[in-house]
């Protein structure tokens, strides 16, 4: 992404003949050669050949022994599932962001568990001129967020090595940091106070499916000097409401 929040205009030429490839293969509905794709794409088949073998590699394109064609491959029904997933929940969760933000006058998030981190997927600004810019595609981190200690809460794993310590006030001991996660999981929510970011506070809910597996994460932030540790609690049962709102709909 740019500056701006625009997509960059600059193309990977090799990323583009990749997008054209797996089309054709998605279009013909069937195996495909490679001579037969370099006559649907223009591309030539040498090139076509490496690509095809980097996108087997992935398991985005399946190349089948018997007739030594390709076809489409079975990690691409794993991507469109998560695609579908996170659509789903961000389209069921939008309309309780907005409440949320509108009840609060904080800046609201909605994040989905990654291997590592947490990850924004949806957010409603603030309105006021002093408040927490939130920012879709931001990681959470782990160890030092709200939002990203509901993550640890639910089976989310830490990266290896040393704890980053942002602030004075991050969490840098492991043992502590147990400690803390296992509060959250018993209480249902978790808080953060300047340890990411000296001057923000935040706390988080999690979002659970059916199965209790967290789907998303529900979190508000605000400057510290006005989303103090009073008026964080005073919008916790807001938060845990709305998240529980959200999971009986996913």
């Amino acid at each position: 992404m740019a500056r701006t929040g625009q997509p960059a205009t600059r193309h990977v030429a090799a990323v583009q003949r990749a997008i054209a490839i797996l089309e054709a293969l998605a279009a013909a509905k069937s195996e495909v050669g490679t001579n037969e794709l370099g006559r649907l794409t223009g591309i030539n088949v040498s090139s076509i050949s490496r690509i095809l073998a980097t996108l087997a590699s992935g398991g985005l394109v399946e190349h089948v022994t018997s007739t030594g064609r390709y076809r489409l491959g079975i990690a691409l029904v794993r991507l469109a599932n998560a695609v579908h997933d996170a659509t789903d929940v961000r389209s069921l969760a939008r309309p309780h962001l907005e409440q949320l933000a509108k009840q609060t006058g904080e800046t609201v998030t909605l994040s989905v568990p990654g291997e590592h981190e947490a990850i924004t997927l949806d957010f409603v600004q603030s309105l006021l001129s002093v408040r927490s810019v939130a920012e879709v595609g931001r990681t959470s981190a782990a160890h030092a967020t709200a939002v990203g200690k509901v993550f640890l809460a639910h089976g989310g794993v830490l990266r290896g090595g040393p704890l980053q310590a942002f602030t004075a006030r991050t969490i840098t001991d492991r043992g502590a940091l147990e400690a803390e996660v296992a509060r959250i999981e018993e209480r249902g929510w978790a808080q953060a106070l300047g340890e990411r970011e000296k001057d923000l506070n935040a706390i988080a809910a999690p979002v659970l499916d059916r199965t209790g597996k967290l789907v998303a994460i529900l979190g508000v932030q605000g400057p510290a000097v006005r989303f103090s540790p009073p008026v964080m609690r005073s919008a916790v049962e807001l938060v845990k409401e709305r998240a529980e709102l959200i999971s009986s709909a996913v």
